[in-house]
């Protein structure tokens, strides 16, 4: 029979790893069902109302549209087109929406994103090609640079163009990827909830952390008209008072009489106390350097002794509490 409840869980852990400009993102734990309800829109926010920068227009001395054609460019205009959007720009002072570059190049030349870096732009693609000059060619080029959401079509505003500018369909997203997954996951012998991974890449305009808080921020701002209207609040927990049993997980490892092998490599990996111990749980403290096989088995069997079996992890509130608690311990102590 299943467990009746009265309220429903808040997931209490986040985590992420982060290389360049990829994140995996883990939140849980999620009551069946919400992963999915929280996971979508997020993506679907960092897809279409993520802030980046592009091109929307630009002006070639001697060009008059985007089908003619430059002497001593390799390129025409349409390929050197295709070629500038594959260019992902930055504006240096964040409190700018828009800024005009000039540029001027002269042949022999192969022009490459890291070109176009000034005071006012970076290019986070400075590897990318844009165009080859011969000895014949000189390009005198402006840029509007705006910044802006998702995609738009150059119809939306040409219009507000000034005048001999061709404009640009314009794409500003900075996320190149973001994708989600929803595994289940046991919580106090239950195996129905979910932990929602997400993996996130962007494209070099904004730290893909950034850009998932952005995008939370932005998706939880779409409830403020329900908080005022209905003055709903945050639920927030409780503190756990920690039953007397637990009290040992703050004890320091030496009372565990371990062997002086066993004792050193903690000591070395910098874990001082028992609760750290039981939050690792046996895969991570496998993985503590020279802990060999007789000093993992001296540690499982001590814990079992004091009534900690790895085999079985904490209550999720009881873990949050020792997490708390020796956060604090080893705070007083530095």
């Amino acid at each position: 029979m299943n467990k009746i409840k009265t309220e429903v869980l808040i997931p209490s852990e986040f985590s992420y790893k982060k290389e360049n400009n990829k994140a995996v993102i883990e939140i849980y734990p999620f009551e069946a069902g919400f992963g999915v309800s929280v996971a979508h829109p997020i993506r679907r926010t960092l897809i279409s109302a993520t802030l980046g920068y592009a091109p929307v227009a630009l002006k070639i001395e001697g060009v008059k549209h985007e089908f003619d054609s430059l002497k001593g460019m390799l390129e025409d205009v349409a390929s050197f087109i295709i070629n500038l959007k594959n260019i992902r720009f930055k504006i240096k002072d964040p409190s700018k929406n828009e800024v005009t570059v000039d540029y001027h190049f002269v042949g022999p030349k192969e022009i490459r994103g890291e070109d176009l870096i000034n005071d006012e732009i970076d290019v986070v693609t400075p590897n990318e090609y844009i165009a080859t000059l011969n000895d014949e060619g000189e390009l005198k080029l402006s840029l509007i640079i705006k910044k802006g959401m998702g995609f738009v079509a150059v119809e939306n505003y040409r219009d507000e163009l000034p005048e001999d500018y061709i404009g640009l369909d314009s794409y500003f997203s900075p996320i190149k990827k973001v994708v989600y997954n929803i595994e289940n996951m046991l919580v106090e012998d239950d195996p129905n909830f979910e932990k929602v991974i997400f993996e996130v890449e962007t494209d070099g305009q904004i730290d893909p952390i950034d850009a998932f808080k952005d995008a939370v921020n932005t998706y939880l701002n779409q409830f403020a008209v329900f908080s005022k209207e209905f003055k709903l609040e945050t639920k927030q927990k409780e503190n756990v008072e920690l039953p007397e049993e637990y009290n040992v997980l703050f004890e320091p490892i030496e009372n565990l009489n371990l062997r002086s092998r066993s004792f050193n490599a903690l000591d070395r990996a910098g874990i001082k106390y028992i609760g750290e111990l039981v939050l690792l749980g046996k895969e991570k403290i496998a993985n503590i350097k020279n802990l060999g096989t007789k000093s993992l088995e001296e540690i499982f069997e001590k814990l079992e002794e004091i009534g900690f079996s790895l085999s079985k992890p904490l209550p999720l509130n009881i873990k949050k509490a020792v997490e708390e608690k020796l956060a604090k311990l080893k705070e007083s102590e530095s």
